[in-house]
């Protein structure tokens, strides 16, 4: 029976690292789809003393004619080899690993770099995944092959600097030193500020409706190397694999891919300027954006520009996601990054908390023959990242999460002593497993971490 008992247990941690192990490949893969702040990148190790003082000083004829070579030099990519290659992810559809390319590495490197240069190289087809949303829906997302995931890094650090040159300070999308934080930020100052009427706007399906044409163009604006724009298009026109099925897209640049979040900036940079220019407090993330105003007539005239924009740029707002309230009422509030915003106050966001919530249900599952210590341990991570995010919400909001965890950690603890109303949520649960019992294990506590936190802003 012991022997029995022993190889289940070891069976399920197979299991169960198998599962983490797929689903973790696959989000690392988008790694800069999915983080909310973006580390300093190292884009302009490439750019030489020259171009940095063009960049700075305004280049010859505004726009740059010499970049492609930049993109094919050994250096270059195998600095994008490094990136690629602590970023993780699963393979391509030809099913190449980061340990497989590693294993020729020098080899592999001299092949890209000689095909880029002597314009022969074509991308793979993206391969089609999805990952689990909030309320059951599924998102759709792309996984190139490694040597794409290369080549996109080498171009985007070919030419990151000229757009981000450009970008304004609104937009804080996948952009280095910015993040969601910088964005939740400004939009707390300028609340209090007194900008409390916002037209909060979502584009509908926005990284699949982005017209290549216009794509191109915009980034013609600012560049004119014919090699490099031919093949940014041939990443634009990649086709995509779902499971038998192949096309090729006429619109928009697939969620995963390196090069997408840049782009998706480039075609919104626009309307960044246009709200900019006629005076409205904009905070954009990617395609997610409020506009903050003093009145409601402000705010009225604001989503008719934005509706205007958006029609004229074969871009769609989504119906549900986009309207227009005061944030000092109740019932008026606005979601951003995660947060609702009402009444004067900031909470979380209730598919926030069911995404937190389900997370912890994934880790706690009542079969689960790990001791109570080793969970605690794993859960303890989740915990206090969930909380370094969340914790400018409202004070209420973390009694409630870690009562939710104890009594997952004591339904564990019950099924395993064979007691019934297996929930942890009897007073006899309570009882024998107090919420000290928890402390002494070293569970993470959000509502003691806030306690500490206001203690120290009040100067206690």
């Amino acid at each position: 029976m012991g022997l029995a008992k022993e190889d289940r247990k070891i069976r399920y941690r197979k299991e169960i690292k198998m599962e983490q192990k797929q689903l973790s490949s696959v989000l690392e893969t988008t790694k800069q789809d999915r983080e909310c702040s973006t580390q300093v990148s190292n884009q302009t190790s490439i750019w030489t003393r020259n171009m940095l003082t063009a960049l700075s000083n305004g280049v010859k004829g505004g726009k740059w004619f010499s970049l492609i070579d930049k993109v094919y030099s050994l250096k270059t990519l195998k600095i994008a080899w490094q990136q690629v290659k602590s970023n993780k992810g699963s393979a391509g559809v030809d099913k190449q690993s980061i340990e497989q390319f590693e294993y020729k590495e020098d080899t592999y490197l001299e092949e890209l770099h000689q095909s880029l240069k002597e314009q022969r190289y074509t991308p793979q087809p993206v391969k089609r995944v999805y990952i689990p949303k909030a309320g059951g829906k599924k998102r759709p997302l792309g996984i190139p092959v490694v040597k794409d995931r290369i080549v996109q890094t080498a171009i985007k650090m070919a030419i990151e600097p000229i757009y981000e040159n450009e970008f304004l300070e609104c937009s804080y999308g996948f952009r280095p030193n910015r993040g969601c934080k910088d964005a939740l930020r400004q939009v707390d100052t300028l609340l209090k500020e007194g900008y409390t009427w916002v037209v909060d706007a979502d584009m509908q399906s926005y990284f699949d409706t982005i017209s290549h044409d216009r794509l191109m163009r915009l980034l013609e604006e600012k560049i004119s190397d014919q090699p490099l724009l031919a093949l940014i298009h041939k990443y634009l026109k990649q086709n995509i694999i779902d499971g038998l099925k192949q096309w090729t897209p006429t619109t928009g640049t697939p969620q995963g891919a390196v090069l997408s979040p840049l782009l998706a900036n480039l075609y919104l940079h626009p309307l960044d300027t246009m709200l900019t220019q006629s005076g409205y407090r904009v905070v954009r993330y990617a395609d997610d954006f409020v506009i903050l105003s003093k009145s409601e007539d402000e705010a009225i005239r604001a989503l008719e520009e934005v509706k205007e924009w958006v029609n004229n740029n074969d871009l769609q707002l989504h119906p549900d996601k986009t309207h227009i309230g005061n944030a000092l009422i109740k019932g008026q509030g606005f979601e951003f990054l995660g947060y609702r915003f009402e009444a004067g106050k900031r909470f979380v966001r209730k598919k926030s908390l069911m995404s937190f919530k389900d997370k912890i249900r994934a880790k706690t599952k009542r079969s689960r023959p790990d001791s109570i210590s080793e969970i605690i341990a794993e859960l303890n991570p989740i915990l206090r990242g969930w909380f370094n995010y969340f914790k400018h919400a409202h004070y209420t909001t973390f009694k409630g999460n870690d009562g939710f965890v104890r009594r997952r950690l004591r339904a564990i603890i019950l099924t395993r002593n064979k007691k019934k109303n297996c929930f942890g949520i009897t007073i006899n649960a309570h009882k024998f497993y107090p919420n000290t019992y928890f402390a002494n294990l070293n569970l993470f506590t959000s509502n003691e971490e806030w306690g500490k936190a206001y203690q120290s802003r009040c100067g206690n």
